[in-house]
């Protein structure tokens, strides 16, 4: 398994809000923990994202505030920065579609598909505000879903069914903007049909059986017929423009649909010309045994399954030899959607609490572990301030902070801050060993299967294992002062195990797991510097955050923790949540039980 290509893509968020704990849970944290797991297993690991910049979310808003698309744009991006650095989310590059780079390429790749007869001119009909004086994006129409009879869908996706749609279809539509009836109106854009790779969709999807989500195979299966031709630019002035030298067609964009989604491979260049080696993308896209997992939400199921693999077939020869295929997604590991207290979440019901709020409140592993702890990775799961403090307090705390918590403290005043020497071992520390040692491959193997929330259940486990083994370990009381060797055999086989648990959390706790391993007497970090640099550009700079893993040590492997090891006084290492939170939160959300 190891000094294999694993590149994690992850969801663009569109830069008009702040994140929220469902898109923690949604794709964010799942893609880090994956991530984390693979550099420890020694794979060679391209963890990309960005700010979508251009979705007609950020302009809706950015008029909403009378401001420009861009300066939403870049305050909700340095906070979207912000948030990752402070979860520990180690982002190899998160940059943004508004870079250079992205435009680029987009536009290269468009002026690629137009060369290689890819792309047509067609008259298209779309929706026109006569009030606005301009066609409206897809995102500004509102009306009743033509197949489900929802009343509030998209213009470009019905929220409650999942289609795609297009804003013609629906029934009696309205802008979002002033709530006027648009007219139909014509207009020309340049199309793509996808429809021709259906066949090779069905073949690439055909042994995706067993391995992908039962939920994700079924939607890209159910839906990979329906694939049809499709407008790929846009009557907007906020995107990147159609690369043609016509007057026609100043104003018209490349759609962000088609645009955003290049970002997985965007960002990999970008990150390979940031470190002066500008092939090293190809390590992953123009390489067959390179493993690319697609980490989204579940309303993004059909574009991560089908779309984005019939764009990445309609543009094989470009920038490799002639016919040179790019690396299709191995795995799409959609998650579920995270309620909060048994009710979607919804900024303008005041139903919300932002990624910021949270770590304003609590601590980062405290976060990390509950959403991970009820991730929805195959149903919909739910954010429940009671079960918050309560897995806190229990399991976080109860049965691995306060395990290291008091074998650390008694091990450093008994035993001169040292690992301590220990006679042969018992049949009762030989079976705890085995059982920590055994269980680490069981959450290795979670872990590389994108179980995560199950990853997680059993690393808590083994921590009970080990409190279970010192309730009936002779350590204590009259152990210490009467059989000080016995206490040392205890206290050097719980040490190994917590070595070994360490171990286990580290890729969903990193900052606890990092905690511990410096208390553990070892100098070197188990994971790498996470920050954020600028980049200068030709015409702008950006700024981008980046996950530096060169001083990083940490290996998936079994605890090697030294005889005589000098041991660091432990820090409070998981802070109990007062019961008083539960109340005092569901009043921030206008509940009051």
């Amino acid at each position: 398994m190891a000094n294999e290509y694993i590149h994690v893509s992850v969801a663009w968020p569109y830069a008009n809000g702040d994140l929220h704990a469902g898109h923690l849970a949604g794709c964010y944290l799942p893609a880090d923990i994956f991530a984390r797991y693979h550099r420890m297993q020694d794979n060679h690991v391209l963890m990309v994202s960005g700010s979508d910049a251009h979705g007609t979310p950020i302009s809706v808003e950015a008029d909403k505030r009378g401001i420009t698309a861009r300066e939403l744009f870049e305050q909700y991006h340095e906070r979207f920065l912000d948030t990752k650095v402070k979860l520990g989310i180690s982002f190899d590059l998160f940059t943004h579609t508004d870079t250079e780079n992205h435009y680029k390429i987009a536009q290269d790749i468009f002026t690629w598909l137009l060369k290689n007869e890819k792309l047509y001119p067609k008259i298209q009909q779309l929706l026109y505000s006569e009030t606005e004086k301009r066609f409206l994006p897809d995102r500004y129409v509102e009306g009743t879903c033509p197949i489900c009879g929802y009343e509030d869908a998209r213009g470009d996706q019905c929220d409650n069914c999942g289609n795609i749609l297009n804003a013609t279809e629906l029934i009696n539509p309205r802008s979002k903007s002033d709530g006027s009836t648009p007219v139909v109106r014509e207009t020309e854009h340049y199309f793509i049909d996808f429809s021709e790779f259906i066949p090779q969709l069905q073949t690439y999807l055909s042994d995706k059986e067993g391995y992908w989500r039962d939920v994700v195979y079924k939607e890209a299966t159910s839906k990979v017929d329906d694939l049809r031709e499709r407008p790929i630019s846009r009557d907007l002035d906020w995107g990147i423009p159609v690369p043609l030298d016509d007057d026609n067609w100043k104003d018209k964009v490349i759609y962000v649909w088609f645009e955003a989604v290049m970002g997985y491979l965007t960002a990999s260049i970008e990150w390979a010309n940031n470190n002066n080696d500008p092939d090293a993308w190809k390590q992953w896209w123009h390489n067959p045994d390179a493993k690319i997992y697609n980490f989204i939400g579940k309303d993004n199921i059909f574009f991560h399954t089908v779309m984005w693999q019939a764009e990445l077939m309609s543009i094989a020869g470009l920038y490799g030899e002639k016919g040179q295929q790019f690396t299709l997604p191995y795995d799409v590991p959609a998650n579920q959607y995270m309620n909060l207290e048994g009710k979607p979440f919804s900024k303008s019901r005041g139903w919300f609490i932002s990624a910021p709020e949270l770590l304003e409140r609590y601590d980062a592993d405290a976060i990390r572990y509950y959403l991970t702890a009820v991730a929805p990775e195959t149903r919909d799961s739910d954010w429940d301030w009671e079960n918050f403090v309560a897995r806190n307090n229990n399991e976080l705390l109860a049965k691995w902070g306060n395990l290291v918590n008091r074998v650390l403290k008694f091990t450093i005043k008994h035993f001169d801050s040292k690992v301590p020497e220990h006679g042969e071992l018992r049949p009762m520390d030989i079976e705890v060993i085995n059982k920590i040692e055994t269980g680490l491959d069981q959450v290795s193997e979670l872990y590389a299967t994108v179980k995560l929330r199950e990853a997680l259940r059993v690393a808590i486990e083994l921590a009970t294992e080990v409190n279970i083994y010192l309730d009936n370990a002779p350590w204590f009381g009259k152990t210490i002062k009467e059989d000080k060797p016995a206490a040392a055999i205890t206290m050097y086989t719980a040490l190994r195990c917590i070595d070994n648990l360490k171990i286990a959390f580290a890729p969903a706790l990193p900052f606890l797991s990092e905690r511990i391993h410096q208390y553990l007497g070892y100098d070197e970090p188990l994971f790498g510097d996470l920050g954020i640099q600028e980049y200068e550009e030709s015409t702008r700079s950006h700024r981008a955050l980046v996950y530096d893993g060169t001083p990083a040590t940490g290996k998936w492997q079994l605890s090697a923790l030294p005889v005589g090891q000098t041991l660091r006084p432990p820090e409070k290492l998981v802070t109990k949540l007062a019961p008083e939170l539960i109340e005092e939160e569901r009043e921030r959300l206008g509940k009051l039980g």
